[in-house]
Parts: structure tokens; C-alpha cells; sequence
């Protein structure tokens, strides 16, 4: 891997740490529901990205470009529920979920 994917991988995990710690945080009933369904889109949809067997790296070049699909998933998966969607929370701690099953992640 090099510097510069040394670089992108740890603002991402940063990110996704952040966004796991904010998923923990108590939430409405409705909203916290809904940000599991979201979740478990986002799982699938990177299931058809990358895979089952990925690298955090992989993981990483999928999420600089998860803006341009992410939105559209959260609307279509819980559209009454505009307050689940917030990417920095939502979109966020899925890929920390997700980045769990790494072949080189931290165990």
C-alpha cells in the first residue's frame, strides 16, 4: 500500500469510527429503526461492490465515491424517515460495520 493509500484509509476509518460512535447514541424509535434498514442496504450494496473477501483499501476507494449513490439508498429504504439519513452517522457507521470483515482488518 502506499502513502498516499496509507492516508485514505485512515480518514476513512476515522470517518467510520465516528460515525459507528454516533450510531451508538440513543435516537427516536422511528429513526433508529430506520438506520438499521439503511444499514443493512448499505451491507448489500457493498456486498455487490467489493465483495465478500476485500481489503480495507478496497473499502476505502468504494466509499470516496458512496455520495454518489448513498442519498438515493437512504430515500428509497426509509423515506419517511429524513433524520436516519444523515451520511456522517448512517452511511458512516455502516462502513465501520463493513470494514469489520476485512481481510486486513484489526482483530
Amino acid at each position: 500500500m502506499s502513502a498516499g493509500d496509507d492516508a485514505r484509509v485512515a480518514t476513512a476509518r476515522f470517518a467510520w469510527e465516528e460515525g459507528a460512535a454516533r450510531m451508538a447514541q440513543p435516537a427516536p424509535t422511528g429513526v433508529a429503526r430506520a438506520r438499521r434498514r439503511i444499514v443493512t442496504a448499505v451491507h448489500d450494496e457493498l456486498r455487490r461492490r467489493v465483495g465478500v473477501t476485500f481489503s480495507t483499501a478496497e473499502l476505502a476507494a468504494v466509499y470516496e465515491d458512496a455520495a454518489s449513490w448513498y442519498l438515493d439508498l437512504a430515500a428509497r429504504v426509509a423515506p419517511r424517515e429524513p433524520d436516519a439519513w444523515e451520511p456522517a452517522t448512517t452511511l458512516d457507521g455502516a462502513f465501520a460495520l463493513y470494514a469489520r470483515q476485512a481481510t486486513d482488518a484489526r482483530r
